[in-house]
């Protein structure tokens, strides 16, 4: 799309499921960028396909981030590198780095950049947004992190937070707006009670029941529908050949997927003749892709359900074909049948980690089947099973 930026089209233009770009008919390579939130940034498209974020709209009139835009053309066609270098920059302010900079970065470059960028917002800016980058000090920091846990946040969602600000500032530096990170001294609070939840031999044989009978409900469901259609001359509805949650469960019960993985399958990621699932790195939290082989259940579900969807597209698309958002009230319902507490549906993939662990799987492979960066996170499943190291210890008796 192409108009005349100026303040009216701006204040026009709306958000939509897609993020867009309109682009300047006065100045080649200027446009304006709108987010699925809503938020309107100004851009400069320069020679050899760099992209600079000029501002947010809410700071710079289009008038300005032309004349931005302008200079930034200028710098291009003369060799000197636009980057982020502006001597300007070195006051920054944390809300204005984030809306003129690093906001709009993050949501083109991580796939839970919109989310991370309302969480810096929401959880700094009234501590820190006015602050310059470089005078954010680790007292400042300590002060708001008593503050939180004085407010009973916990210790866990606090790391989450300071590792977005963390990175926003490590960010910082590498563009050259501030010399270091001044964050780089403080250490993330020390979590000892991590929550490992994984299913008793008992109660995975209750989930298989559940998801079974679940199946038999349905599908009883829709032959007393058809029969009352029948005999009112409607059209019959499609036979029932199975519901999504029961292949969602055993698949991640044997394969380990996040949520968000499962849900973003498509066919293409699954090479049934060599028994192999590969998490594309738009899917996986790391941004890296793996491949995890296919045991015989998986392999079997998978092609049992194959029937139902065909073999391109989502593997479990919704009832238009499209991505499902999420599933927790089926969940919720299966969870209460079988007669589950305090589960969660990550914790289908603690379980598939914990079975590998105590059938006696090394924890690299097991940490490259999970996609973990390093060890650390895959040593909590070391000490999952009890049970299992005092067979091992056991041994010394028998010697």
């Amino acid at each position: 799309m192409k108009a005349n930026i100026n303040n009216t089209l701006v204040s026009s233009l709306k958000q939509k499921k897609t993020r867009y770009d309109v682009w300047d008919t006065k100045l080649s390579g200027f446009h304006v960028r709108v987010n699925t939130n809503g938020r309107k940034f100004y851009r400069c498209w320069c020679k050899g396909g760099k992209v600079i974020t000029i501002g947010s709209a809410e700071l710079l009139t289009p008038a300005a981030a032309r004349e931005k835009a302008k200079t930034i053309l200028g710098d291009v066609a003369k060799g000197v590198n636009p980057g982020f270098s502006d001597s300007r920059d070195k006051s920054l302010t944390l809300r204005e780095f984030i809306e003129s900079k690093y906001g709009d970065w993050r949501l083109t470059n991580r796939k839970r950049g919109e989310e991370d960028v309302e969480q810096i917002r929401r959880r700094f800016y009234d501590d820190f947004g006015d602050k310059r980058l470089d005078n954010i000090s680790v007292l400042d920091v300590e002060s708001w992190r008593t503050k939180r846990l004085k407010a009973h946040i916990k210790p866990v969602t606090i790391n989450r937070n300071l590792s977005l600000l963390k990175s926003l500032l490590n960010k910082a530096v590498e563009w050259d707006v501030i010399q270091q990170n001044p964050l780089d001294k403080l250490k993330l609070s020390k979590i000892d009670n991590i929550r490992i939840r994984y299913l008793t031999p008992d109660e995975e044989l209750r989930l298989r029941k559940a998801v079974d009978e679940r199946d038999k409900f349905l599908q009883a469901k829709r032959i007393s529908a058809n029969k009352w259609r029948e005999e009112r001359g409607y059209p019959l509805l499609p036979e029932f050949c199975g519901d999504h949650i029961k292949p969602m469960v055993l698949l991640s019960l044997n394969t380990g997927l996040r949520k968000g993985e499962v849900l973003a399958l498509t066919w293409e990621s699954i090479n049934i003749e060599q028994a192999l699932l590969t998490v594309v790195s738009a899917s996986a939290k790391s941004g890296k892709a793996r491949h995890i082989p296919l045991n015989k259940e998986a392999m079997h579900v998978l092609k049992d359900w194959r029937r139902n969807t065909g073999s391109s597209g989502l593997v479990f698309p919704n009832k238009d074909g499209k991505r499902m958002l999420d599933i927790k009230t089926a969940w919720a319902h299966l969870l209460r049948s079988a007669q589950i507490g305090h589960f969660r549906w990550h914790d289908l993939r603690h379980h598939f980690a914990s079975k590998l662990v105590m059938a006696g799987a090394d924890l690299n492979s097991v940490r490259e089947l999970l996609g973990h960066a390093d060890l650390k996170m895959t040593l909590r499943y070391a000490h999952l099973a009890p049970e299992h190291k005092a067979k091992v210890v056991a041994l010394l008796d028998e010697s």
